[in-house]
């Protein structure tokens, strides 16, 4: 049987580690999880959005993917924790508890917030191809199936293997917009400023501010960490759960804080490259690789492919699997990984046939991944919430408090952007 959720490779059940191991060996075996998860959070949409608002705003709107990635820490903690708590993911917990009409509709945007999500995971590996070594986007994009379908075939040799393979992609990308910084050289002071004060300049800031929301806390990643850690390393008391849910903590920490410093990269090297330079205009990621070798030369163009190549081809993997669970969650239905390759990659290769700019399609993808986001947020609340359901886990008052928050700032962020 094929399953997103680790648990049916038994040998990859892992043990809640002994106390008087050193830290690092207690931790190995807990690190992983949110390393996958965090690949959704620099997909090729995180880099469109980035570099349309850096280009149009310089690093005025930083602040949004600071607030965004501390959001997505809670909200994947939560997500996180009723795996642990539960043994169920959060799709699955939908399902035992809401109406089916309900549950349908869950599942249909959900279904749709990942289609969307593949969109521009897909697009951008294959525009990341074509920059690269000129290859027809229809070539590229088929080339990305392959690939991502080798990444995803790991699953059935055990959990160990993809996720290492997903944290060096991870790597790769981190490096690549570490190395732009330093091309770059940005005004780190405007950028301290930026980062902790919010601002916003009319109507287009507020769309690419939901761009970046939509594009930085992702509903398939939700959905995805709650069956990453279900049954991943089993607890059998509550205290051995605790134990789990801490050491998770510390994989989520370390996991969204290099993809949130890669958030805020993407967006800091487009304003150090184009807005500080006059090119307020670059809003296409073709444009932004053709204009950075005259601005920070040849160097720079080749990183930023090689980033987008990368982001595109491991968030796509990784959105692969988040539909898988989206589907086995909802409706119990499996099916074969390379069915679910194919279906998720249809719209994709339609909207490049159709000769669609990819860039449009991968900013609107994002936008449309923040109105999909209430369909996960309410009921992790929720769920998180009940001390039936998550024992000793369940949230304090102010956990739920701070969540629902957030939550509610989404949801009026999506209001005021259909008003508009």
């Amino acid at each position: 049987m094929e399953s997103l959720t680790y648990a049916s490779h038994s040998s990859d059940t892992l043990a809640v580690p002994q106390p008087r191991r050193w830290l690092l060996v207690r931790l190995l075996p807990f690190l992983g999880p949110a390393f996958v998860a965090s690949i959704a959070y620099i997909d090729p949409g995180n880099i469109a959005t980035a570099v349309q608002a850096g280009a149009r705003f310089g690093t005025m709107l930083l602040w949004v993917v600071v607030a965004s990635n501390l959001s997505a820490m809670l909200i994947q903690a939560l997500a996180a924790k009723i795996g642990i708590a539960t043994g169920h993911s959060l799709a699955e917990l939908a399902r035992e508890h809401f109406p089916m009409p309900v549950v349908w509709l869950m599942w249909g945007v959900s279904e749709l917030a990942a289609i969307a999500t593949d969109l521009a995971e897909f697009i951008g590996a294959a525009i990341g191809f074509q920059l690269l070594f000129g290859l027809p986007l229809l070539w590229g994009g088929l080339l990305t199936a392959v690939i991502t379908w080798l990444i995803i075939s790991l699953e059935r040799r055990g959990f160990r293997h993809l996720e290492v393979v997903i944290t060096a992609l991870l790597a790769v990308v981190a490096g690549c917009y570490v190395a732009e910084l330093v091309l770059g050289r940005p005004d780190w002071a405007d950028v301290s400023f930026h980062a902790v004060v919010p601002q916003l300049a009319g109507s287009d800031s507020l769309l690419l501010a939901a761009g970046i929301l939509g594009a930085t806390v992702m509903p398939h990643a939700i959905f995805l960490h709650s069956a990453l850690t279900q049954r991943r390393i089993i607890g059998r008391t509550d205290a051995e759960r605790r134990t789990i849910y801490r050491y998770e903590l510390i994989d989520i920490a370390i996991a969204l804080s290099i993809a949130g410093l890669v958030n805020a990269a993407m967006l800091i090297m487009a304003a150090t490259a184009f807005h500080r330079h006059g090119f307020h205009d670059v809003a296409t990621i073709e444009g932004a690789y053709q204009s950075l070798t005259p601005l920070l030369g040849s160097a720079a163009s080749l990183i930023f492919g090689i980033a987008l190549l990368v982001a595109g081809i491991s968030s796509s993997a990784v959105g692969t699997l988040a539909g898988q669970a989206i589907m086995q969650g909802f409706l119990q239905w499996e099916v074969p990984l390379w069915l679910r390759r194919v279906i998720t990659m249809a719209p994709a290769l339609l909207v490049i046939a159709l000769g669609i700019d990819p860039t449009k399609a991968l900013v609107l993808s994002q936008v449309a991944l923040s109105f999909a986001l209430p369909f996960a947020l309410i009921p992790l609340v929720w769920f998180t919430g009940q001390r039936r359901l998550m024992g000793s886990l369940r949230n304090h008052w102010v956990t739920t408090t701070l969540a629902g928050v957030i939550t509610a700032i989404i949801i009026l962020l999506n209001v005021v952007l259909i008003v508009q």
